[in-house]
């Protein structure tokens, strides 16, 4: 007889899941520091306005979903901003009840209810707005590091999933991402997790059919996030998994593009959701741009001679070359990610702002891990420990050093500003 829960128990936090965890408190750390030295912009301003409108009211506008407009640059990114300014209105209102009328936190003028003040006019009420913006995409981005660990550790062993995570944690383009609303990483986590999950799923259609569910589910619900953080994401990824899962499935290739059919369709279903079920808003993300892409190489030169990510740039260097003269880093393990950077790396959107080279990354660090864990298995694999070592602690001291700079609101796209600008004058 199976005992109740007896399927928790197969998780373990060993000195391995310690270490991890520990690599993600420094992440943290960091992105808390950054955010207690933070003000609330007038970005933090946008999400968090659209994002409690997509929770508490519909747009006063007619036709449009909010006063953002349709929005088709991640709806997602402002459910999320929403939700946890939403959440403590209706636990600060309930307590308010209990509260004399002087000392309620929620404090309505002029006849108004509090679900029709804006953030501007709560910011001295509402304690912690600019930290309960940037949590739900903190979290995010641990969840990110989680499964970059999980994935790394299972196909390299302790060693490249140490390596890969640690210069995860200490990569100043995931913390920027990661302290303010921003799409980008909710992208991040839907392209690689799908990518993933399509290599799960196809391995687990050479066993019995009863473990293929979960994994499509999860699959769907991956490509959902993906989709939902950016509709460009979701093609791009179905069909580079899908390629993968022709890689590696003998004898079910048949089934393949059925089951990513169906987990596109269900991710699809789950973004209308996103929009309340609104037709006219769910249809305006289509007949918008936010779907374009082209190549530029533009983003990736950019990145690798950023002075704060010289740690990721020896590792990478050190991994191609050792990709290229070591036969035996030359597997599907090895070169899947790489391939998936090559493509995500190059891409950029042209309809939306968008950060494209922000989804390669992951794969780029899973590809470090894996060569690096081929390197310290070798005869001179102490060598190659003290080296990757040493390129962690580089990282980890550019990355501090970069805080600074992270504080700024520079994510505050000019292009965004005229966008808004132009949809206010065509409302006038």
């Amino acid at each position: 007889m199976t005992r109740p829960f007896a399927r928790l128990r197969r998780f373990h936090f060993n000195f391995p899941q310690r270490i991890a965890a520990g690599f993600l408190a420094l992440f943290l750390i960091q992105g808390f520091w950054i955010t207690g030295h933070q003000t609330l912009s007038d970005r933090d301003y946008q999400y968090a306005r659209c994002g409690r409108e997509t929770w508490e009211k519909p747009s006063p506008l007619a036709g449009y979903y909010t006063t953002c407009g349709n929005i088709h640059d991640g709806i997602l990114a402002y459910r999320l901003a929403g939700l946890p300014l939403t959440l403590n209105l209706l636990v600060q209102r309930g307590f308010d009840r209990f509260r004399t009328p002087e000392d309620r936190v929620v404090q309505a003028s002029s006849g108004q209810g509090s679900a029709g003040l804006s953030v501007w006019e709560l910011r001295h009420q509402m304690t912690h707005v600019l930290l309960l913006l940037r949590l739900p995409f903190l979290a995010c981005g641990c969840v990110l590091g989680a499964g970059l660990w999980w994935v790394t550790r299972r196909l390299y062993g302790n060693m490249g999933g140490y390596i890969a995570l640690a210069l995860y944690c200490f990569s100043p383009t995931v913390l920027k991402a990661c302290v303010s609303p921003n799409p980008d990483i909710l992208a991040a986590l839907g392209v690689y997790g799908g990518i993933y999950t399509c290599i799960g799923v196809a391995h687990a259609m050479q066993g019995p059919r009863r473990k293929w569910r979960p994994r499509i589910i999860l699959l769907t619900a991956l490509f959902a996030i993906a989709a939902a953080a950016h509709i460009a994401a979701l093609p791009v990824t179905a069909l580079l998994g899908l390629v993968l899962m022709i890689w590696i499935a003998e004898g079910r290739r048949s089934q393949l593009l059925p089951v990513v059919l169906l987990a596109s369709a269900g991710a699809l279903l789950l973004v209308f959701a996103c929009y309340g079920f609104s037709p006219d808003a769910f249809s305006y993300l289509f007949r918008s741009a936010a779907g374009f892409l082209s190549f530029s190489l533009i983003p990736v030169r950019r990145f690798f001679f950023t002075f704060s990510n010289a740690g990721v740039v020896v590792a990478a260097a050190a991994s191609a070359l050792l990709y290229l003269g070591v036969p035996r880093s030359r597997y599907f393990g090895n070169t899947a990610p790489l391939l998936c950077f090559l493509i995500f790396a190059a891409l950029v959107t042209t309809g939306v702002q968008a950060s494209p080279w922000l989804w390669s990354l992951p794969f780029l660090l899973t590809f470090i891990g894996g060569v690096f864990a081929d390197a310290f298995e070798s005869r001179r694999g102490k060598l190659f420990i003290v080296a990757a070592s040493s390129i962690v602690v580089l990282q980890a001291v550019c990355s501090v050093t970069a805080l600074p700079g992270l504080i700024g609101d520079r994510d505050f796209h000019l292009s965004r500003m005229l966008t808004l600008f132009d949809f206010g004058c065509r409302l006038g």
